[in-house]
C-alpha cells in the first residue's frame, strides 16, 4: 500500500459472517476489495461462524442428544469455516497483508462453552478450531477490546437497544467500531478532549428469510458492509464505510461485483 498523503497504515474491517450462512456475493466483494486496497491490517469483528450445532437455543424446547450426535455437526461447521478462511487468507496473502486480528463474537464463544461442558474435546474451542495461530491471526476473546491508534474494535455485544451506536458512545466514551447488531449506525459527540464516534458495521450474513427462519418473517434493519480505516500520525484516523447492495459495491471509483464462485 502506498504510504503517501500521510497514511501510516490502512485497515479493512469486516463484521459478522455466520459461515455457512454467509452471503456469498457480499464476501466475494470483500475479498476483491482486499486485493484492490492492499491493507496493512485485517480485523474480523467476530461471529465468523454460525455454530448452530452448539447453540443453546436449539435445545430450549427439546432434549439435548448425546454428544456423539453433536460432534459430526460441529466438525462439519468447522470444516465450512476453515474453507471460508482459506479463501479470505488467499486474498490477504495476495494483498501482502500479514497482520490479522480476530475479535471473537458471542456465536464463536458458543464453541468455547461447548468445550467447557466437555473438557476432553478442547480441540473444538474456537481459537483452535479456526487454526488462529497457524493462520497468523492475533486472537482476542469475546468481549475484549482491540485498540489501534485512537480507535477501539470489538464484537459489539456489550450494549444494545434501538440506538446502539449512541449507547456505545455514551457508555464507553471512546471511538469504537463493532458488529453484532447487523445494522449500519453511526453516532458522534464532541467532548472537551475532542470528537469521538461509534460505528456499527452491519454484517456479511445471508439476509434472506430462508436463512433466518428464526425471525418468523419479521423484517429487519440489516445491511451488508465493511469498513476501511486509514490511520495517520499520532493515532488519528478516517473511516470509510463501504455498503454492499445486491452483491455490488463502489470502491475508489471502481464497481466491484460479487462472484458466486
Amino acid at each position: 500500500m502506498s504510504k503517501d498523503r500521510g497514511v501510516v497504515k490502512r485497515a479493512i474491517v469486516t463484521p459478522d459472517k455466520h459461515v455457512p450462512l454467509h452471503d456469498v456475493l457480499a464476501t466475494s466483494v470483500v475479498r476483491q476489495a482486499i486485493e484492490i486496497i492492499q491493507p496493512d491490517l485485517y480485523i474480523d469483528l467476530g461471529d465468523l461462524g454460525e455454530w448452530g450445532s452448539v447453540s443453546h437455543w436449539q435445545w430450549k424446547r427439546k432434549k439435548k442428544p448425546p454428544v456423539e450426535y453433536i460432534i459430526p455437526k460441529v466438525e462439519k461447521e468447522i470444516e465450512s469455516v476453515n474453507l471460508f478462511l482459506d479463501e479470505m487468507d488467499s486474498s490477504l496473502n495476495k494483498a501482502g497483508c500479514k497482520k490479522r486480528h480476530i475479535c471473537a463474537g458471542n456465536h464463536d464463544e458458543w464453541l468455547d462453552h461447548f468445550v467447557s461442558e466437555y473438557p476432553y474435546l478442547d480441540q473444538y474451542g474456537f481459537k483452535k478450531a479456526i487454526k488462529a495461530d497457524e493462520r497468523g491471526y492475533i486472537y482476542h476473546q469475546a468481549g475484549d477490546y482491540l485498540k489501534i491508534g485512537k480507535m477501539f474494535f470489538y464484537h459489539g455485544h456489550h450494549f444494545g437497544g434501538q440506538y446502539h451506536a449512541s449507547n456505545h458512545l455514551r457508555k464507553l466514551g471512546c471511538n469504537i467500531m463493532y458488529g453484532h447488531h447487523h445494522s449500519l449506525q453511526q453516532d458522534s459527540v464532541t467532548h472537551m478532549d475532542g470528537p469521538k464516534s461509534a460505528w456499527s458495521l452491519g454484517c456479511l450474513k445471508d439476509m434472506s428469510g430462508d436463512k433466518n427462519k428464526w425471525l418468523g418473517g419479521r423484517q429487519h434493519k440489516w445491511a451488508h458492509a465493511f469498513g476501511v480505516v486509514d490511520f495517520f500520525a499520532r493515532g488519528h484516523f478516517t473511516v470509510h464505510i463501504v455498503q454492499i447492495v445486491d452483491g455490488m459495491a463502489s470502491l475508489w471509483g471502481e464497481l466491484i461485483k460479487g462472484k458466486k464462485r
